[in-house]
């Protein structure tokens, strides 16, 4: 399947929206759903999240530095611990949720857990990687553990505690999400492994995952919303190392990894289908990431976009993007320490922040599109997402 055949997989589930929403009554399995068809809100108190830097609000930075100025200059005006100019889309959807942004397990300073942790570390993959940073999903989990036990125990003790951490029925009634699984594909990539040698580790990538969901699950976690993985044939990062070995589709991305990519999300939404018949209580949101992704990447000045193929933050080259002077990268002259791989003018306009992650606009589009459940199965709004619904079979 050709890169830019990956939105039509979901566009009859987004033709459908409409009639889906009128079947919805006779869909819902919980007496939460009014009469017109819309499952209630669920008011959701906490969200746990577990991911990569795509969903990292300052885990990595916590365990090995900030990242650098410019990241965070947009919206937070100082380093905070996030990839991109502003807000990421997990920001965006704990202000939809009306809850504070989530703080990093591994940060110590200045971090409120009263409404959910954030498990995310930048570079983390599903299946362990040597070469890798240390914090894979396995090692998340274990993170989740013990924060839910202790927690509860120094809630006990009264004092700044009960400020600080979650209540005990707050990890039962939460939005557990997970955005990851772009590493497992990478890591592959950059150790030289064939496209069929990655494609035959996701069964086992795959078995991790939903060992992973069946343990959040045991600790009474019920609501699940998972993003598939966008495309890395479109990310300036991969586009610029692999230019030469992967051909283009007809909007520049690199074909074979998109096609790789959509490969890992058939085989994730059969281990969420799986799940759902696993675990009869769970409410489990696959979220179509790619194609929104795909879309405003390929249709940028469609969107109001411009030059989705240039990183914002860089330095020098074709994608304004080199590997070992990343977003943020400082030479000495004459003594001085000065930033080379600056900002744009107008983040607000552009997609790539850095080449390897998107801006805080570009995170902000993406919201708006998934929100509403136009491209989730099943088709359900996220702040509904604690109800089982029926789904759509989707390849």
């Amino acid at each position: 399947m050709e890169a830019n055949s990956r939105q039509p997989v979901f566009s009859g589930l987004r033709m459908a929206v409409v009639a889906a929403a009128a079947l919805t009554l006779l869909l819902c399995q919980f007496p939460a759903c009014s009469a017109a068809g819309a499952a209630a809100a669920c008011d959701f108190p906490s969200i746990f999240n577990f991911g990569d830097s795509n969903s990292d609000t300052g885990g990595l930075s916590a365990a090995f530095g900030q990242a650098p100025p410019p990241n965070g200059e947009t919206y937070f005006h100082r380093p905070s611990g996030r990839y991109c100019d502003g807000r990421l889309l997990i920001d965006f959807i704990a202000e939809d949720l009306r809850l504070p942004h989530l703080s990093a397990y591994l940060d110590s300073v200045g971090s409120n857990f009263s409404h959910g942790a954030n498990f995310a570390t930048a570079g983390s993959t599903i299946r362990p990687q040597s070469g890798y940073i240390p914090i894979a999903l396995n090692v998340q989990l274990v993170e989740f553990s013990d924060f839910l036990a202790r927690s509860q125990y120094f809630r006990s003790q009264g004092g700044v505690f009960t400020r600080l951490l979650p209540r005990e029925e707050y990890f039962s009634r939460a939005l557990y999400m997970f955005d990851i699984g772009q590493n497992d594909l990478t890591a592959g990539l950059k150790q030289n492994m064939t496209i069929g040698q990655i494609k035959a580790s996701i069964p086992d990538v795959m078995a991790q995952f939903s060992d992973a969901i069946k343990k959040v699950y045991a600790e009474g976690g019920r609501s699940f919303w998972i993003h598939n993985t966008g495309p890395l044939g479109c990310l300036i990062y991969m586009m610029d190392r692999f230019h030469l070995e992967a051909p283009e589709d007809q909007h520049g991305c690199l074909r074979t990894l998109n096609e790789l990519a959509q490969y890992f999300n058939a085989r994730l939404k059969e281990a969420v289908d799986s799940l759902r018949t696993e675990l009869p209580l769970a409410a489990i949101t696959y979220v179509d990431v790619y194609s929104v992704k795909y879309n405003l990447i390929t249709q940028a000045r469609q969107h109001g976009f411009q030059q989705p193929f240039k990183a914002c933050c860089g330095h020098g080259g074709k994608y304004n993007f080199n590997n070992s002077r990343r977003c943020g990268f400082k030479v000495t002259v004459e003594g001085k320490e000065v930033v080379i791989a600056r900002s744009c003018k107008d983040p607000s306009v552009r997609v790539s922040w850095d080449g390897i992650h998107f801006t805080e606009a570009a995170n902000r589009w993406f919201f708006e599109q998934i929100a509403d459940g136009s491209y989730s199965d099943p088709p359900v709004r996220l702040n509904a997402a604690c109800h089982r619904m029926g789904h759509q079979s989707m390849v």
